[in-house]
């Protein structure tokens, strides 16, 4: 058994649109490799620094998330399928294992906070600046001719 404490640059495209590692910013690793009878099981924890919109408000975010991993790196012949994580010459490639596990840690539809009030739909004003926010009711265009009727009998 071996520990590793590394810090990494993160790749390149590692998130989804909305939210996502920035490239080359630091992944602090902490693993611990085990030799098995089929190969080398990697485990323990990667902290990324997160960066994005929020969804409702496109405010940017920016935050860290630990993700747990664990794969089993094949020695060379013992692979069960072509998809199986591989050991080859005696080096593990953790790039996969990381993508695989941050994105699918990732939140779908980031928020700035957890009750975020969004954009206003008709002006794009961001609610959560001024909750009160709010417009003269403008009412549907076919009924304006009864509304300025209504308007000269007063």
């Amino acid at each position: 058994m071996k520990t590793l404490r590394r810090t990494a640059d993160a790749p390149a495209d590692l998130g989804i649109g909305v939210i996502g590692v920035p490239e080359g910013s630091p992944v602090e690793l902490d693993l611990k490799l085990e030799a098995v009878g089929e190969g080398v099981l990697v485990t323990g924890t990667a902290v990324v620094a997160l960066a994005g919109e929020c969804t409702r408000c496109l405010r940017p975010i920016s935050d860290t998330m630990e993700i747990d991993i664990q794969e089993l790196f094949y020695y060379p012949g013992n692979e069960p399928d072509d998809e199986a994580a591989r050991n080859e010459a005696e080096l593990i490639n953790l790039e996969p294992v990381l993508r695989d596990a941050v994105v699918l840690d990732l939140p779908f539809a980031p928020l700035c906070q957890e009750d975020c009030l969004g954009i206003c739909p008709i002006c794009g004003a961001d609610l959560n600046d001024d909750p009160d926010h709010g417009h003269d009711e403008e009412g549907d265009p076919r009924w304006g001719t009864l509304k300025q009727w209504s308007a000269t009998q007063d």
